[in-house]
């Protein structure tokens, strides 16, 4: 298992040391744990209002291929096409 090291001021070093029952390493993979957990399903819920945007209509009237051929031409010129 790999080591992480984590630095705490003197103070909460003695407190700990106090408390000789507690495993300090356990109670801190718990709450980096519930963190990543946290997270991961902001992550997924921030993907899912992406995807959800996404399949969304597009207006009616769009014209797909006129707005490529928009920016196809801001960035190569009219009537060329980079190939």
């Amino acid at each position: 298992m790999p080591l992480v090291t984590l630095r705490v001021d003197d103070k909460m070093k003695h407190e700990m040391d106090r408390l000789e029952r507690i495993n300090w390493s356990e109670i801190l993979r718990g709450k980096i744990r519930e963190v990543l957990d946290r997270e991961a399903r902001r992550n997924r819920v921030e993907a899912a209002r992406s995807m959800d945007r996404l399949r969304r209509r597009a207006p009616s009237g769009w014209d797909s291929t006129a707005f490529i051929r928009q920016v196809r031409d801001s960035r190569y010129g009219p009537g060329r096409h980079r190939r």
